[in-house]
């Protein structure tokens, strides 16, 4: 599955992610989209978006989208702090239909 990591995640999160093709927003020179735009240009390139932007689902119109969206909620973005976020990431990814928002607490 490609999955895009937003610049609120650090680069490292990806290496918790094996079995996907990981890309960052700021891989992508997307960083500075924004969340409309974003998804857009997401939208047809990748299978889902993995974010800690907590407002993103109140912000923004998902009705209609394909694209997978997984909200980290946790301490801070510290990888130290998301690293229980990865199995479930990964489960979510296997398990989720496309146009879904999930949510994950870590």
């Amino acid at each position: 599955m490609r999955v895009l990591l937003d610049s609120n995640l650090p680069r490292a999160f990806a290496g918790l992610l094996p079995g996907h093709r990981i890309e960052t927003t700021h891989q992508r020179g997307w960083s500075d989209l924004d969340d409309g735009p974003l998804l857009d240009a997401a939208e047809p390139v990748f299978d889902a978006f993995v974010t800690m932007d907590q407002n993103l689902r109140f912000q923004q119109n998902l009705r209609g989208r394909i694209l997978r969206i997984i909200v980290i909620r946790g301490r801070s973005n510290r990888l130290v702090d998301l690293m229980p976020a990865g199995p479930l990431v990964l489960d979510a990814l296997a398990t989720m239909s496309p146009g879904e928002l999930r949510t994950i607490s870590v």
